[in-house]
């Protein structure tokens, strides 16, 4: 398996190098955005180590190209840890978010599990939900003609809700099936998602599809 490294701190990029050739994958390292996505583009990566803090083009810029074209697995490594840093790092398409320091035993088991989940997004049939409708093949979501415009997470978040249209999901269930189940998350990273989804898929709708059963969790479905 091969991995890209996007680290500035040479110290950090040395200590992760490391510690990945010793575990059995094939390591590249990029010190700038910029050359991040040189290597990302002549090359396959299983996993992308990506730093926020990069001279030139930082994290998020990298992070935001890439999606365009791949689903590659993206971990964020940063020192940032607040709330928001994190919801902005999982709604740009970061499959999973670990904050400076860390212990490298934490992160190979993290980067173990990532590569263990399986895309299946992309062979998904397409989900109805009353007149809401989400189109895996092609990333697409619709309330009717209106096309509704999600982050990756998003796009995530509600196809999991509509496959599971019906049904009650708890806030550790959203966790280990949207989110890696080994991601230190505050409960309130899920709220927040619920509500960026709902602004966009109920708000400016006059029936509402997704519901919160408080102190349980939320549930997607048809109530009219």
């Amino acid at each position: 398996m091969r991995v890209l490294v996007v680290e500035d701190e040479t110290k950090t990029a040395d200590y992760l190098q490391q510690g990945l050739s010793e575990s059995g994958y094939v390591v590249d390292r990029a010190g700038n955005g910029i050359d991040a996505l040189h290597l990302f583009s002549h090359n396959s990566y299983g996993l992308i180590i990506l730093d926020v803090n990069l001279p030139g083009l930082d994290g998020w810029g990298v992070l935001d190209t890439i999606r365009k074209t791949s689903r590659v697995r993206v971990m964020m490594l940063t020192g940032r840890g607040r709330l928001n840093d994190k919801v902005k790092g999982l709604d740009s398409g970061a499959d999973d978010y670990m904050v400076k320091p860390f212990e490298f035993p934490e992160l190979l088991a993290r980067v173990r599990s990532l590569l263990r989940r399986g895309d299946e997004l992309v062979e998904s049939p397409t989900l109805r939900v009353a007149d809401l409708e989400l189109d895996p093949g092609r990333h697409r979501a619709y309330r009717g003609e209106q096309r509704i415009d999600l982050s990756t997470k998003e796009f995530t978040l509600l196809h999991l809700l509509m496959s599971r249209s019906g049904s009650v999901l708890t806030r550790s269930q959203i966790i280990s099936l949207v989110w890696d189940m080994n991601f230190d998350c505050d409960t309130n990273v899920i709220d927040v998602s619920i509500r960026r989804l709902r602004a966009k898929i109920d708000d400016p709708f006059d029936t509402k599809l997704i519901h919160t059963l408080r102190g349980v969790g939320y549930v997607l479905e048809d109530r009219s």
